[in-house]
C-alpha cells in the first residue's frame, strides 16, 4: 500500500512542476509581447510625429515681386541722359573738381531707367558737366525750405530758425540733397503795412492800430489814456511808419 503511495507522490509533483513551469513561460511571454507592443507603438509615434501629413501642410510655393522703385516716375523714359533729374543716376565724385568751376562727373543710371546719348544711342554709362559745389552751397533759389510760423520777425537781433531744405528736381549739386539751415525768420500772417499806417493816423488815438496788430493791451492804454493824449498817438506813427512796431505774432507785412 505504501510502496502504491509513492509513485503516485512522485506523478503529482511532476504534474505541479510542469503546470508550474507553463504558468511561468506564459506569464514571460504576456509581458515580452508587451513590451515589444510599446516599443512598436513608441516608434511609430515617433516616425509619425517627424512626419508632416501631406494633406495638411500647406505647399510652399515661390512668389516674385515686381516693385517699381520710386524714382522711376521721376524719370522720363528715352530721354537724353544728361537731362534726368539727380534721383534717377548715381555719379562717381569728382576729386579734382575746382569749386565753382565746371566739371565733368562719370555718372551711371539706376535700373529700370531707360535713356539715350546725342546719337539716340541706348547707354547706360554717360557723363555730365556740373557746377563743383555741395547743395548746402547753392543759391537760395535753387532749393527750398520748410517755414516757421513761430519766429519773430521783427525782433533785434533778427531771429533766425532751424530749417529744413530741399534741393529743386533739376539742379545737380553734391553732397546730400536735403540738408538743414538757419534763416531768418520771414513769414507774414496777412497783415498790411500801408493799413496800420492809416489806422494809425486817423484812429490811432484809439488804438484802433493796436487793435489791429493784434495787441489789444496796448490798445486799450491807448483807448482808456485817448492816445496819452495825443503823444503816444504820435510815437506809434513814427514806430509803424519805419516798421518798428509789427504784428503781435512776429510776421512781416505785407
Amino acid at each position: 500500500m505504501v510502496a502504491l503511495a509513492v509513485p503516485g507522490l512522485s506523478a503529482l509533483k511532476r504534474l505541479c512542476s510542469v503546470a508550474l513551469f507553463v504558468s511561468q513561460l506564459y506569464v514571460f511571454s504576456g509581458r515580452a509581447g508587451s513590451l515589444m507592443t510599446t516599443e512598436h507603438s513608441k516608434q511609430q509615434f515617433v516616425s509619425t510625429k517627424g512626419v508632416t501629413s501631406p494633406s495638411t501642410s500647406t505647399p510652399y510655393t515661390k512668389t516674385e515681386t515686381t516693385e517699381i522703385p520710386f524714382y522711376v516716375s521721376k524719370c522720363p523714359s528715352n530721354g537724353l541722359c544728361s537731362k534726368l533729374p539727380p534721383d534717377c543716376m548715381t555719379c562717381k565724385t569728382n576729386f579734382s573738381c575746382v569749386y565753382g568751376k565746371l566739371a565733368t562727373f562719370d555718372c551711371k543710371i539706376k535700373p529700370q531707367i531707360h535713356c539715350i546719348d546725342q546719337r539716340n544711342n541706348e547707354v547706360e554709362n554717360f557723363t555730365i558737366n556740373m557746377t563743383c559745389q555741395f547743395c548746402w552751397q547753392l543759391e537760395p533759389a535753387d532749393y527750398v525750405c520748410t517755414n516757421s510760423t513761430s519766429c519773430m520777425t521783427v525782433s533785434c537781433p533778427r531771429q533766425r530758425y532751424n530749417a529744413t531744405c530741399t534741393v529743386h528736381d533739376h539742379i545737380h549739386c553734391l553732397g546730400n540733397r536735403v540738408f538743414p539751415k538757419m534763416l531768418y525768420c520771414n513769414w507774414t500772417g496777412g497783415y498790411k503795412w500801408s493799413t496800420a499806417l492809416a489806422l494809425s493816423i486817423t484812429l490811432g488815438g484809439f488804438g484802433a492800430d493796436r487793435f489791429y496788430l493784434g495787441q489789444w493791451r496796448e490798445g486799450l492804454g491807448k483807448l482808456f489814456s485817448f492816445g496819452g493824449l495825443g503823444i503816444w498817438t504820435l510815437i506809434d506813427v513814427l514806430l509803424i511808419g519805419v516798421g518798428y512796431v509789427g504784428p503781435a505774432d512776429g510776421s512781416l507785412y505785407i
